[in-house]
C-alpha cells in the first residue's frame, strides 16, 4: 500500500492589530521589509472605495450623497453619515467586511507557499478575525503617546478620535488576548528586533498547531 500523500502545507497566519495611533502600519512595514507577505485590510478598503471599487456603488445606494463625481466613496461624507449611529455603521460593515474577507482569502491563496503571512486588520478582535489566525500580534503604546500621535494627524479632532475609540476594543483587552506584544513607544530599534524575533519563531511553526 502506498504511503498517504503529505497534507498540503499552508502558511502560519499572524494577525496584526492595534488601536488607532499605536504604530500598526509602521510595524506591518517591518514585516514586509523582511519578505513576509502582508495583507493590509485598510488598503483593501481604499481600493474597494475607489471609482471602480466593488463597494462604492453599494455604499452610494445605502448612504446617498457619499460618492464623489467620479463614483468613488467620499470618506469624510461617509464618516459624517455614520458617525454616532450604530445602525448605519452596522449597515456599512455588512457591505464592506465580506468584500475585505474575500480579498483576504485571495491573498492567502496567492501566498500558499509562504512560511508566514500577516493579516493587518485594525478591527481584528472586534470582527472575530482572530479565528482565521494562528497567532495575534498587538501593537500598543501608552495612552498619552497614542493621543499625541492621533491628534497630530490632519483633519483629526477630539470628536473624531472619540468616535473611533468607541468602536475599538480597549487596548488593555487587546493586550490580554495577544500572543505577542510590541510597545511602539520604545522606538524603531526595539520594534524591529521584536519583529525579527516573531518572524524567526513563527516561520518555523506548524500552522496546524492552533493556539
Amino acid at each position: 500500500m502506498s504511503a498517504p500523500a503529505d497534507k498540503p502545507r499552508r502558511p502560519t497566519v499572524l494577525g496584526l492589530t492595534g488601536s488607532i495611533g499605536m504604530g500598526k502600519s509602521a510595524t506591518a512595514a517591518m514585516f514586509s521589509a523582511r519578505g513576509v507577505p502582508v495583507h493590509d485590510s485598510d488598503a483593501a478598503v481604499h481600493a474597494l472605495y475607489g471609482p471602480q471599487g466593488a463597494a462604492a456603488r453599494a455604499i452610494g445606494a445605502a448612504f446617498p450623497g457619499t460618492l464623489t463625481s467620479d463614483g468613488a466613496v467620499d470618506r469624510p461624507a461617509l464618516r459624517a453619515a455614520v458617525l454616532g449611529d450604530a445602525g448605519k455603521l452596522a449597515r456599512l460593515e455588512a457591505i464592506v467586511h465580506p468584500l475585505v474577507q474575500a480579498e483576504s482569502r485571495a491573498f492567502l491563496a496567492r501566498h500558499a507557499d509562504a512560511p508566514l503571512v500577516v493579516l493587518d486588520i485594525p478591527l481584528l478582535f472586534e470582527t472575530g478575525a482572530e479565528a482565521r489566525c494562528d497567532a495575534v500580534l498587538v501593537v500598543t503604546a501608552p495612552p498619552e503617546v497614542q493621543r499625541a500621535r492621533v491628534l497630530a494627524r490632519p483633519s483629526m479632532d477630539e470628536a473624531a478620535f472619540a468616535a473611533i475609540r468607541a468602536k475599538q476594543m480597549p487596548d488593555a483587552e487587546k493586550r490580554r488576548r495577544a500572543d505577542f506584544l510590541i510597545d511602539t513607544s520604545r522606538g524603531f530599534d526595539h520594534a524591529e528586533a521584536e519583529v525579527a524575533r516573531i518572524v524567526e519563531e513563527l516561520a518555523h511553526r506548524n500552522p496546524d498547531a492552533r493556539r
